[in-house]
């Protein structure tokens, strides 16, 4: 893992929390995207090297949904930068981690994702981000 590649935030209304985020940081998003098989909108805020995502579900049964609605709106993952996704997913499971996801798939921000189980991370959902490579 290379370094924090953003965090997360769950939100119940992303032009509220954008409003607010904008507000705080004294910049505007960067990026506003639509995540269909995550059923989430995103909006995403970049001070230096480090990077803010806001999430609002677009379906009430999505896991954004369900995580506001269990713990309210807070921090909801913290996502680290890969070089090989796919080496570093059998990196953790070798290493005894459960993932939730048995192959990358295509995130927010031009990216690859899985998830590890918060459960093996003291309660931290953990989100290995890999750029896609246009070759």
């Amino acid at each position: 893992m290379n370094k924090i590649e953003h965090i997360g935030i769950a939100v119940k209304s992303l032009n509220n929390a954008s409003d607010t985020y904008e507000r705080l940081l004294g910049i505007s998003a960067y990026k506003e995207e639509l995540v269909e098989s995550e059923s989430v909108k995103t909006s995403f805020f970049k001070i230096g090297e480090n990077k803010i995502e806001l999430l609002e579900a677009t379906d009430p049964n999505s896991p954004i949904a369900k995580f506001i609605n269990n713990r309210g709106e807070g921090i909801h993952h913290i996502a680290f930068d890969v070089d090989d996704i796919v080496l570093e997913m059998e990196r953790l499971r070798k290493e005894g981690f459960t993932l939730l996801n048995e192959q990358p798939k295509k995130g927010a921000d031009n990216k690859l994702v899985c998830f590890v189980h918060p459960k093996a991370t003291h309660g931290v959902l953990i989100e290995l981000c890999q750029e896609v490579r246009n070759e």
